[in-house]
């Protein structure tokens, strides 16, 4: 074989050995990717719930999405301290509520008042902030009673600090606790989300609790 022959086998040899590392880097990256943003998915589950959903569903947040977040930036530390909807005429204040040690939210004390849950998001914050409320009890209905009857398009007022938040409802949706998606629920969101939650379905005389539980789905407007 000539000298030419030799000097292009060589070339030829040095560029694949350049693209196979250049794929090996490209596949260590990708990995490095994946092994930081599983924790934080699987952890914003882990925190909220013990039951996590396989199916996240689809985003209840549509790009592009302008938000104001002035009002929140004036206070960051500031919990929500009251709630309003105006199209059920909820007008409450906000129970701090926390996880008890089996891992389930605690309900509000007050039938009456609905709750935030204060071991997750800010309302205003990126992701979703959760608050809960009762549908009924013994006496009559509850502060909650009437959350089936919210459309996409309402909207979900928050007081946090001096100022409020507007949310616009996006989505109703009802799902039986034994198969609640927590991952769809809790799971992060880019943009500041609510979720409003209280209970649903049939009435399950034996372990006098619903058997289903009633999300609202909501986005800063």
């Amino acid at each position: 074989m000539g000298t030419t022959g030799r000097v292009v086998r060589h070339r030829a040899l040095r560029q694949r050995l350049h693209l196979t590392a250049t794929r090996r880097r490209t596949l260590m990256l990708i990995g490095c990717v994946l092994a930081l943003a599983a924790p934080v998915i699987v952890g914003a589950a882990v925190l909220v719930g013990r039951r996590v959903d396989i199916d996240a569903g689809d985003p209840t947040w549509i790009q592009p999405h302008s938000i104001d977040l002035s009002a929140v930036n004036a206070a960051p530390d500031s919990p929500p301290n009251r709630l309003k909807i105006a199209a059920l005429g909820v007008d409450t204040p906000l129970e701090t509520l926390q996880m008890d040690g089996a891992g389930i939210l605690q309900s509000p004390r007050v039938y009456g008042e609905a709750g935030w849950f204060a071991g997750g998001t800010f309302p205003g914050d990126a992701g979703p902030a959760v608050l809960a409320g009762h549908v009924d009890s013994k006496t009559g209905p509850a502060v909650f009673f009437r959350l089936h009857e919210l459309k996409p398009g309402d909207t979900v007022e928050v007081q946090r600090g001096d100022g409020w938040l507007t949310f616009r409802v996006t989505a109703s949706e009802h799902y039986a606790k034994a198969q609640f998606p927590s991952t769809k629920v809790y799971g992060p969101t880019p943009v500041p989300e609510l979720r409003l939650i209280t209970c649903g379905g049939t009435f399950d005389q034996a372990r006098h609790s619903y058997r289903d539980n009633l999300v609202v789905y909501a986005v800063l407007a």
